[in-house]
């Protein structure tokens, strides 16, 4: 969401340009085989303390902004502790912070909901919680795990209840492995292809005894055995509270001028980050979003202030 609005952006400053600032700053990178791109240190901490460090020249003023204002030539900004005139103000509150900062300004919002999240279903998986088959992870509430994340960011305005269904193996011949194995029990059999814990699910859910032999599996419950390996189907009834990802809504992106990040509404009001209705997949787009919007919205105030 956001893809066209981001073209400007990311001309401007694309993934080069973040690589570079933090190889200015002492951060090396590398990157994956799917083109994710990590720090070498793998470790969040080490980041946190170069970029801390570049930017220790500046100040930082801890306070609750509880309100802004437009005054004729300048914005007032009233926090927990005092107020201040400013000549420019840049909105980066991320995806759910302080909404009503904005709607009592008349600024339009696409309402906020969870994107890349693990999902709720209506099946109870908390007997096989923490299996992981094919990039779903079962959970005590449902669903997870990067397949998930990606149906949640598609779906994320999807009218709850409904169904999904995913391959756990490759389709293959079950009457065959029946065959050459009449004696073995099916949940062994089942456990050549998923996990033992994930064959007694499905064989409880199907109300198949596990112990049963082969050769005793009748071709009715054959086929429901080889449809749940194949054509495995969910119910999905909500979203896991906590833990979202990203967030899907925001700041509507036809009030944002793209070239500047200005709000078009209000002359020296930016906007910058994951308050914009903008949300991508997995892999460091929505870091990219935020890091290019950052610069463009900064390098607009600068022009302005020349």
């Amino acid at each position: 969401r956001g893809e066209k609005f981001l073209y400007s952006v990311f001309s401007r400053f694309g993934t080069t340009d973040t690589l570079d600032f933090f190889e200015s700053i002492g951060v090396k990178t590398y990157t994956q085989e799917d083109n994710r791109i990590f720090p070498i240190s793998n470790s969040s901490s080490d980041v946190r303390e170069h970029l801390l460090k570049s930017l220790s020249k500046c100040t930082f003023v801890k306070e609750g902004v509880n309100k802004i204002q437009p005054l004729e030539s300048a914005w007032k900004v009233q926090t927990n502790k005092s107020s201040y005139a400013f000549d420019y103000v840049v909105i980066a509150i991320g995806g759910h912070s302080n909404f009503e900062l904005l709607s009592k300004l008349g600024i339009d919002i696409i309402p906020p909901t969870q994107a890349l999240v693990g999902l709720v279903t209506e099946e109870d998986f908390s007997s096989i919680a923490g299996v992981s088959v094919n990039d779903i992870l079962f959970t005590h509430k449902g669903i997870s795990g990067p397949k998930i994340y990606k149906i949640s960011s598609l779906n994320a305005r999807k009218e709850m209840p409904y169904k999904l269904s995913f391959g756990l193996v490759p389709e293959f011949n079950l009457q065959e492995y029946l065959d050459k194995n009449p004696h073995k029990e099916i949940k062994n059999l089942l456990g050549q292809f998923v996990t033992k814990s994930l064959a007694l699910w499905i064989l409880q859910n199907l109300n198949i005894n596990p112990d049963t032999p082969c050769h005793q599996i009748n071709g009715k419950n054959r086929d429901k055995i080889l449809n749940k390996l194949t054509d495995f189907e969910v119910t999905v009834t909500g979203k896991v509270p906590v833990g979202e990802v990203v967030t899907c809504g925001g700041v509507d992106l036809k009030g944002v001028n793209p070239k500047t990040l200005e709000s078009k509404q209000y002359q020296g009001l930016y906007f910058c980050g994951e308050i914009l209705d903008i949300d991508g997949f997995c892999g460091g787009f929505n870091l990219q979003n935020c890091w290019s919007t950052g610069y463009i919205a900064a390098q607009s105030i600068i022009n302005q202030s020349r």
